[in-house]
């Protein structure tokens, strides 16, 4: 209850006060230099899966602190109360060595695809997954099929612990990571580790195109040490709030999830999985007090999660419309509509606000 007063004063306060909405307050301590900033997103949801009832929650109430001690090294720590139980996201030191070549230590996204790593302060899709409550029937990873369900759920991307190499050269840029291979804050389970990296190139201003690839460790039903692979590629068109924004992306790899039992005995195989989506907006400036912008949204994403079952795949397809208020705040709707390859289609309508500060 006091996570949801608290959330519920910032709301108010950030609507109230739209001018503060995206100050950042900056203080000294212990001779680092401090921002301190965060991101209050709240959803309404309805699903027409029978039995699953209409929410309201908090998706997001995120406060983050970004020090620079010096201009060689600098940290961020961010963290989530929307849950029960607070969580820690992002926490890391990062040394500056030069605009090539920058290393961090500690908790952070892995280097893999575009939509992951793009911000949920700038995308206007209500959920990466677009997630169907009360549906769960996508081989290995559950729930639906979709281009983030695969990503996430088989941990190509989103969150570990390790330690980062990041830089760019000219239209060049790369991104590499060596991680834990398991979900954040939680102790590896094997000697192994998991690898990941991307490279981008800006051909344009507004186009970039980027490959990335994965090497990611698991146990297998026999606690032995096996590693699933997948790589992909995808563009960028366009950027946030200037007319046009196109993101496409498409995925192959192995969903170790689901496994089958090969010849040898004792021995398993992942499944081939292929993923892919693309995602279109264009952002409307408006000269209004209230209304600064309008942005229509649409996804398509679909997803085959084991090549040798037939007909487990899906589409989900996502238009929404966003009303934005001030810079990255906004509130708008997603309509995530999923067809699978057999069964009826599901749905489910979701409310949001998102907020940055």
């Amino acid at each position: 209850m006091r996570r949801s007063r608290l959330a519920i004063a910032l709301l108010i306060l950030t609507l109230g006060a739209p001018t503060l909405v995206e100050a950042q307050t900056e203080i000294s301590a212990r001779g680092a230099n401090l921002r301190i900033g965060g991101r209050l997103h709240t959803q309404y949801l309805s699903s027409s899966v029978d039995g699953s009832n209409s929410d309201f929650f908090l998706r997001r109430a995120r406060l983050i602190v970004d020090a620079d001690f010096t201009d060689f090294v600098t940290a961020r720590i961010q963290t989530d109360f929307a849950s029960s139980r607070a969580a820690l996201l992002d926490a890391y030191v990062r040394l500056n060595f030069s605009d090539g070549f920058r290393l961090s230590f500690g908790q952070f996204k892995r280097a893999f695809d575009l939509f992951e790593l793009s911000s949920s302060t700038d995308l206007s899709l209500v959920e990466r997954t677009g997630t169907v409550v009360g549906y769960d029937t996508c081989t290995g990873v559950g729930r639906l099929c979709s281009y983030s369900r695969m990503t996430e759920r088989l941990r190509y991307s989103n969150r570990d612990t390790g330690i980062k190499f990041d830089g760019a050269f000219g239209r060049f840029g790369y991104l590499a990571t060596i991680t834990n291979g398991t979900l954040p804050a939680v102790t590896d389970v094997n000697d192994a580790k998991s690898y990941a990296g991307r490279v981008t190139y800006m051909a344009t201003d507004n186009i970039q195109v980027g490959a990335n690839a994965t090497a990611k460790d698991y146990l297998d039903p026999d606690d032995e040490t096996a590693f699933a692979y997948a790589w992909g590629a995808d563009v960028q068109v366009g950027t946030w709030r200037d007319g046009w924004l196109l993101q496409g992306s498409f995925v192959v790899g192995d969903n170790w999830e689901s496994l089958d039992t090969v010849t040898t005995p004792g021995e398993y195989i992942a499944n081939d999985f292929v993923t892919s989506q693309i995602s279109a907006s264009y952002y409307f400036p408006l000269s209004n007090e209230r209304i600064v912008g309008i942005e229509p949204i649409g996804r398509i994403s679909a997803t085959d999660p084991a090549k040798t079952i037939d007909q487990d795949g899906g589409l989900l397809l996502t238009p929404g419309m966003m009303f934005y208020f001030l810079g990255k705040n906004k509130v708008g709707f997603n309509y995530d509509y999923y067809d699978p390859a057999i069964g009826d289609a599901v749905s489910t309508f979701r409310i949001a606000t998102l907020l940055y500060f």
